[in-house]
């Protein structure tokens, strides 16, 4: 089977990764890829980045399947061009990734589907929005109703900043076009997780649960970023939960978009807070998270790109999945200015030595030159690696981080510190 991805950052270079390992691909093709998906993909030309040059990518490398990395494609209805061709794709039509493509749609849909969330209010203008600061008390959530490449979430702390905030984000300083309508919402207490999961349109299969570090600094300090790190550890959710969060928040979106008559397939993520009411959506996203992929897919065995082909094709096999215990751990190197204004061009060092270490360094901001690879984005590279235990994984994973140097290399040291209390220092843990 010939397979072909779609992106290139380090979410589609782990796919790749994982695909390349597949014994059911013969071949793996990527548009428009980056350096480090070169050795484990063949790059595959499009002449646009629009759903139908991805279709003549996919004509040229006659691929079998293909997968849809990033959401905009799937916002702006690659699926529906593909299966129009007859082509198979795993991944949502244009209709359901606005459960991603509109946090307005999404809210009110888990009104309808009855999914636990945070109390929230909607508004299309910024008095509007000033005007139902009244509604909430304490902290408050500002989200801007497009996409924002993950950036489009404010938390404010009193009514003054809350104005500012929205006033700037109608005025389109903060994530342009996205925030021309906002969601309010309350803030919500507990600990965030990462639960994701492969639907064919009927049923959903779950991976691993992963938990990601979305502010640039250690500590969860600084601001919000598209992800800084991301672990997966069994022990982040016990069984009862899992089986809590499938019947409570996953299955429903599919039971749900069934009775609207828009059948969900693709890979379904939701952002959870395990409050003391139980967990409740922060968000869905219509793709894998980026860097848990790079953390979930080390931990990988199977033939993934059999359960992929199962699930585009609508009768997804499970035996096709499975998961090592050991602990992995994704930790993201940024560039200087990230989140902000982003240098570029910076030579990368050390990126083999990582690699001899054992890690899988998987390439998001690289650009091949002739004196090397050099940044050109705001994350650059996700180190990765796994052990036996949470604490001996995180051992391992920096200790590869410190043999990779770029000019102003930003990289938190806390990535994982989260999960050690679920690994006490005792005998047999």
């Amino acid at each position: 089977m010939k397979v072909l991805v779609i992106g290139g950052g380090g979410r589609e270079h782990a796919l790749c990764w994982r695909l390349s390992r597949s014994a059911s691909v013969s071949q793996v093709f990527v548009t428009p890829g980056n350096p480090g998906c070169a050795a484990v993909a063949t790059p595959a030309a499009t002449p646009d980045n629009t759903p139908q040059g991805y279709l003549a990518a996919a004509r040229a490398a006659a691929a079998d399947l293909t997968v849809v990395g990033p959401e905009a494609p799937l916002v702006d209805g690659v699926v529906d061009a593909f299966r129009r061709e007859g082509r198979l794709i795993f991944g949502p039509t244009q209709a359901a990734a606005r459960l991603e493509g509109s946090k307005i749609f999404a809210k009110n849909f888990m009104d309808r589907a009855g999914i636990p969330t945070a109390a929230y209010v909607t508004a299309d203008d910024p008095e509007t929005a000033i005007q139902a600061l009244s509604q909430f008390q304490g902290p408050l959530v500002i989200k801007a109703d497009g996409l924002a490449a993950g950036k489009g979430v404010v938390i404010v702390e009193d009514p003054n900043e809350a104005e500012a905030v929205i006033r700037a984000m109608f005025a389109g300083a903060l994530v342009g076009a996205a925030g021309a309508r906002v969601v309010l919402e309350e803030f919500l207490e507990g600990e965030e997780i990462s639960f994701i999961g492969l639907s064919d349109g009927e049923r959903v299969v779950a991976l691993e649960p992963s938990q990601d570090h979305k502010r640039i600094a250690d500590n969860d300090e600084g601001p919000n970023t598209g992800g800084m790190g991301a672990y997966s550890d069994s022990r982040l959710l016990d069984g009862d939960m899992r089986q809590q969060v499938m019947d409570t928040v996953m299955q429903p979106v599919i039971d749900q978009f069934q009775r609207e008559g828009t059948p969900f397939s693709g890979f379904l993520y939701a952002g959870l807070m395990m409050t003391a009411a139980g967990p409740k959506v922060l968000e869905y996203n219509v793709r894998l998270g980026d860097p848990e992929t790079q953390a979930l897919l080390h931990r990988i065995e199977g033939d993934f790109g059999a359960l992929l082909h199962t699930a585009a094709a609508g009768r997804i096999n499970p035996a096709h999945l499975a998961f090592r215990q050991d602990p992995s751990i994704c930790v993201v190197l940024a560039a200087a200015g990230y989140p902000g204004k982003v240098r570029s061009g910076d030579l990368i060092h050390g990126l083999s030595e990582a690699e001899q270490e054992g890690a899988a360094v998987f390439h998001a901001g690289t650009k091949s030159t002739p004196e090397g690879v050099v940044t050109s984005g705001g994350r650059v590279l996700g180190v990765t690696h796994s052990g036996a235990t949470l604490p001996e994984a995180i051992e391992n994973v920096y200790r590869a981080v410190e043999h990779i140097h770029f000019d102003g290399m930003q990289v938190r040291r806390d990535i994982g510190a989260k999960g050690l209390k679920r690994w006490p220092l005792t005998a047999g843990s």
